[in-house]
């Protein structure tokens, strides 16, 4: 038979020990309610966007759209996955000029109406979608706030 013996050393607080901080929030881009990361800062409850550049607006702040109540646009952290200058959509039938794309979903800045909300997008007017197209990347960072 054989015997097996635990041993557990328990160490008290006090002295000498450190209990864990919790980790400071990260500075938002001052005007925006978005980190530094971010490429692209939208907050759907403003209905505005901006561009940011090493933590400084560059573009914006521009009227912004988001997705109706049945298809509200996601919040969170993205990355732009593609973009089509003259992009229409199959699903409804409807153009969608100067479109980035930054979820697996679909959703897109693109330019829209700024009184209609979209499926999901996020419309833009005619110049900041052009802009939008032009200055963002594969791979840049968007950030969707409530």
């Amino acid at each position: 038979m054989v015997s097996v013996t635990a041993a557990a050393t328990v160490l008290p607080l006090g002295a000498g020990s450190a209990a864990a901080e919790p980790a400071a929030a990260p500075e938002l881009v001052p005007g925006t309610p978005c980190t530094a990361t971010a490429h692209a800062c939208v907050s759907l409850s403003q209905n505005r966007a901006w561009l940011i550049r090493a933590g400084e607006v560059y573009y914006g702040e521009a009227s912004a759209l988001g997705g109706r109540p049945e298809s509200p646009t996601p919040a969170g952290v993205f990355h732009v996955t593609w973009k089509d200058k003259d992009h229409h959509s199959k699903e409804f039938d409807a153009p969608m000029p100067n479109s980035v794309f930054f979820t697996n979903t679909g959703v897109a800045f693109h330019q829209g109406s700024l009184t209609e909300r979209s499926a999901g997008c996020i419309h833009l007017s005619k110049k900041s979608s052009t802009v939008f197209f032009d200055k963002l990347q594969v791979g840049d960072e968007v950030q969707v706030v409530p």
